[in-house]
């Protein structure tokens, strides 16, 4: 009964956010479908995962509809109210999915404290998660932030100066920002465990470690996206458009990075590779 109260609830929180978000030009119709499915994945295996997607998915729709006027004029696939796809839900909640499936039949259900000496790979998988939502708002704080600063943005790689928008280029707004991101996903889920787990006093004070773990997290990850973004996704400017590309073309001229990764590529690998970082940090420090 208690799982089946469980499953009702996370549909219908699942249903209310994603039919909000649709109207609010947040999601997309196959945004909005996919949305809905993986809210109800996570509110069902457990809250602090759900608390960790709300966190990510609340902040960063409200700074991407900040300032927008001013993005519509850098950025050239700017879509009002962000109106992210399926595609692009799925790449900022995909591995997370997989992983609490994962987690969901290793702990039979049960809400389980980060404790590596009780289970090191139960506490490597929510640390994944922790990682990888630290890493989607680190990275979507990080550019919707850093594209409205009055800092001129430098390439990561080289330190140069580049035009707003250039895939790689980092301000200091956006790297203090990566970081505030982490530790919001950190507190969402130390806050929430503290009415949905019970551990010893001892694991209880180490859980709060979590804060600052999601704060280098989100920073990490910003800074992997970047140099991802620096070398192997396209950045040129188009002197038809006068707005910097993703795409090469006859008009544009290329400012750095080849034409390897897509933005949403981008995403995927510096997620899988914050994951796994995050992971191994959980794995040793609880």
């Amino acid at each position: 009964m208690d799982s089946f109260l469980q499953l009702l609830v996370a549909v219908s929180i699942a249903f209310l956010i994603a039919f909000r978000a649709y109207r609010k030009k947040s999601l997309s119709t196959s945004g909005a479908v996919a949305g809905f499915f993986v809210m109800a994945l996570h509110f069902f295996v457990g809250y602090r995962f759900g608390a960790m997607l709300l966190a990510f998915f609340y902040s960063s729709s409200s700074l991407t509809k900040m300032g927008q006027e001013r993005k519509r004029t850098i950025d050239p696939e700017f879509r009002e109210g962000g109106q992210r796809n399926w595609i692009q839900v799925l790449a900022n909640s995909g591995i997370a999915s997989v992983l609490i499936v994962a987690i969901w039949i290793l702990t039979e259900g049960q809400d389980k404290c980060l404790n590596s000496e009780d289970s090191p790979l139960i506490t490597s998988l929510i640390g994944a998660v922790i990682g990888h939502y630290s890493c989607c708002n680190g990275d979507t704080w990080s550019s919707e932030l850093g594209i409205l600063s009055e800092d001129q943005p430098r390439l990561i790689t080289t330190f140069k100066t580049v035009k707003k928008g250039t895939n790689g280029g980092v301000t200091k707004t956006g790297i203090l920002a990566a970081a505030a991101a982490g530790s919001v996903i950190g507190l969402s889920f130390v806050l929430l465990g503290l009415s949905t787990t019970t551990c010893d006093s001892n694991i209880f004070l180490k859980q709060l470690l979590v804060v600052p773990i999601a704060t280098l997290a989100g920073l990490c990850g910003s800074v992997i996206d970047s140099l991802l973004g620096a070398t192997l996704q396209f950045s040129g400017f188009c002197s038809i458009r006068r707005k910097v590309v993703a795409k090469p073309g006859p008009t544009v001229r290329r400012i750095s990075g080849a034409n390897i990764l897509d933005n949403n590529a981008v995403n995927f690998v510096s997620i899988l590779l914050t994951s796994f970082f995050t992971s191994i940090a959980c794995l040793y420090i609880f």
